[in-house]
């Protein structure tokens, strides 16, 4: 298959159409690139506060509400394109406000199909920002989705840092990874999780960035990335792990061929077997003792 992710900058968009004919362009490119999946980032979805003005893109609290209010059209817009071009996108994520799930909206990505099916995941573990400044919550439970293009999981920014839930999601065969970041610090912690994924997991995972200056948003006013898709460095993944990627800071997709039988050779008769002998930490990292050196 191929895989476009993406580095995605933020505009200031001043109505609906214009948010559609972006999203519209960037998907036909893909597809028009030959990709069977397009990756798009964390919180790429908060340009739409910018549709009810930059007094409410401005406000973090009605931001929230003007995003999470747009997100029926935004996914019915993915579904259409996704069918239309028949490939899978994993929409920029945004805050929802679920009833299900209490009074805080919840940090959800939407991953659709081409035969015009839709699975939500929704953030797991909360960065200061979301905690104290923001209030964003964590939602619904981690999920495997099996697909026509194999089995996928989504760990969503500071998830890819957490190796236990990485973990949870042992069975899938690609994990997705759309992050946020304001600083290159905060890029490398995500691209480092995203990186360890793969090679803890003996799979490949696909990183998308949010990138340049977005003023006219207190939550995501700076962004530092690029798109990077990585493989365990192992029998049949480039000896680095990076199977491809981006420029920093330059808007697009990056693009790679991927070959998930690959991933079940090198889970079977790899260089090493990370994945089979993860169970053997187990007990041993309670043994640990104090030995003074004189």
């Amino acid at each position: 298959m191929k895989i476009a992710t993406a580095a995605y900058p933020l505009d200031a968009l001043t109505n609906w159409a214009d948010y559609a004919a972006k999203i519209t362009e960037w998907v036909a490119d893909a597809a028009g690139q030959g990709a069977d999946l397009a990756v798009f980032p964390e919180y790429g979805a908060m340009e739409l506060a910018m549709l009810d003005g930059p007094e409410v893109a401005g406000d973090l609290e009605r931001s929230l509400h003007a995003v999470s209010g747009r997100i029926a059209d935004v996914d019915d817009l993915h579904s259409t394109l996704a069918v239309r071009h028949g490939l899978h996108v994993l929409a920029a994520s945004a805050p929802v406000f679920d009833p299900g799930l209490g009074a805080r909206p919840v940090n959800r990505a939407r991953l659709f199909t081409p035969s015009g099916g839709c699975g939500v995941q929704d953030k797991q573990i909360m960065t200061r920002f979301e905690r104290e400044d923001w209030d964003v919550v964590p939602g619904g439970p981690l999920r495997l989705f099996d697909t026509s293009l194999g089995k996928i999981g989504i760990l969503i920014c500071y998830d890819s840092e957490f190796p236990l839930l990485g973990r949870a999601l042992q069975d899938a065969d690609m994990l997705l990874v759309p992050s946020c970041t304001e600083a290159l610090a905060g890029y490398w912690r995500v691209r480092i999780g995203a990186m360890a994924r793969a090679l803890e997991l003996q799979c490949v995972t696909v990183m998308a960035s949010t990138v340049g200056d977005a003023e006219w948003s207190p939550a995501v006013d700076e962004n530092t990335g690029m798109g990077g898709i990585f493989g365990p460095p192992d029998t049949g993944f480039p000896q680095s792990g990076v199977i491809a990627e981006g420029a920093l800071n330059r808007p697009g997709w990056t693009l790679a061929e991927v070959d998930l039988a690959r991933v079940a050779h090198v889970r079977a008769d790899g260089v090493v077997l990370n994945r089979r002998h993860w169970a053997e930490q187990r007990g041993r990292d309670m043994q640990v003792t104090s030995t003074p050196l004189g």
